[in-house]
Order: C-alpha cells, then structure tokens, then sequence
C-alpha cells in the first residue's frame, strides 16, 4: 500500500481519472491519503480526514513513507485559519494555502509557516469560523474560500475546530444527535433540508435569532423556521427542512 500528500493549496478530487471527470471534493495542502488504485497518470485516494475516494494526477500528490501516514494522527492538529497564507519552501519560494489547510506535517515536508494555527472547540470559535467563509461563491466539489459547496462549507468549519464531519451531506446527517424542534438548537448545530423524493441534499449551520449560514449560490445567511429556509430575494422556502442535528 502507498501513501501520499497533499503539496499544494489545492488539488481537485475527480469522479474518474479523466481531467474532464466531474471534480467531486478537494484536497486542501497537508491532506494525507492513502492510494487505493493506480491507472496510467493518476491515483485514486481515499482521503484520511473522512475516508472520501477519488482520483488525482499522480504529478500533483507527493507519495510519503507509511509511517508518516500513520503517525499524523497522533500530531496535536494545526490548521491554517486566514482566508489565505502561504508556506516557505527550502529554497525560499511561496506557496499560496487557503483556510483549513493541514500544517501537522510542516517539519517532514521542510516548509515553514508564520501564521496562526489555533484550533479551539467551541461553538463560539465554530460560528465565529462560519463566518470568514461568508459570500464565498458556491462551487461543486469546493472546499475552499475560492469556491464551496454547502458539505464542504459545513465540514471546513468544523474541521477548523478539529471535529471529523463527513464530506457529503447525507453522510454528515448521519453524524450527531436529532433534536426535535429548532427551539432546541443552539448556533452550530446543523439542519439539513431534502428533496421530493426524500433525499438529504443540503446542509448549513444554524445562527441565533432562527438564521442560517449555508452555500446556496454563494455562502449567504437567510432566516428558518418549522418549514425550512427563506429566501427573502424570492419570497418563497428554497430548502425544506427534514432534521437537525447537534454535534458538540
């Protein structure tokens, strides 16, 4: 079995190892993986924060020792939290890391980072995290403040509070305790929201005063009640609500 990292700020996560394949996820600098197949120029991976698969070009993963791999997560975690930072190579050059990315393996890589990296595991710290992802435009797939989709908007927050989510949102509703009512939530806690044919298909985190910050276009706060989530622009309930989860 081999085993890789991430080296750059961002690589994408493909249905298929095709360029053209649908990006499905992201991995963000630091990500560990372990490679699961091999075809031509491509790796499939299965991602070591939530176990997600998918393909990448074998000249953007850097293959590192098992022991690496396994050691990790026994590190105390760091995460980058400004929108934007970069790491100093050895020779001197920058590379360009977005928020959330994975700095445990600073030392094995030979980079050197400058910025702040505090995990804290409040709600407070996780809604005060929302919010720097606030008018991110909405990307399929994204995990990044360039570009999110609403799974990868809620598991980047709680990952900046060192909490495992899963990367889709039918996964994570899966995750947690089901409360009964919004009246029973706090802010942090995640409500998700189905289709006509019963399928979770969104997911935000729940705000005080029966508001929701979620990626709906762009990473936009709206009102919720019993029903759903209110779009004011449309006057009408874009998601439905079906249940709400608590976390922490």
């Amino acid at each position: 079995m081999k085993y890789g990292i991430c080296p750059l700020g961002i690589i994408p996560l493909r249905n298929d190892f095709n360029h053209r394949s649908e990006q499905v996820s992201q991995l963000l600098y630091g990500d560990c993986f372990k490679i699961i197949d091999q075809r031509k120029d491509w790796f499939k991976i299965r991602n070591q924060w939530d176990g997600y698969e998918g393909w990448i070009t074998q000249n953007q993963g850097l293959e590192i020792p098992e022991e690496i791999y396994k050691n990790q997560a026994d590190l105390e975690i760091k995460h980058a939290t400004n929108l934007m930072d970069y790491v100093c190579l050895s020779n001197s050059e920058l590379v360009p890391i977005p928020l959330g990315s994975d700095l445990r393996l600073l030392d094995f890589l030979n980079h050197s980072f400058e910025g702040e990296t505090t995990t804290i595991k409040t709600k407070e710290q996780l809604i005060k995290n929302a919010y720097a992802y606030l008018h991110t435009p909405y990307l399929w797939g994204g995990k990044s403040p360039m570009g999110i989709d609403c799974s990868g908007f809620t598991q980047m927050v709680y990952k900046l509070n060192g909490i495992v989510l899963k990367r889709d949102a039918y996964q994570q509703a899966e995750q947690g305790t089901t409360l009964s009512f919004i009246e029973e939530s706090e802010p942090g806690d995640l409500a998700f929201f189905d289709d006509r044919d019963g399928n979770i298909t969104h997911v935000g985190i729940l705000l005080q005063d029966h508001r929701i910050i979620h990626a709906h276009g762009k990473v936009r706060i709206d009102p919720i009640d019993q029903t759903g989530i209110f779009n004011k622009e449309l006057q009408t309930h874009s998601h439905k609500l079906r249940m709400i989860k608590k976390i922490i």
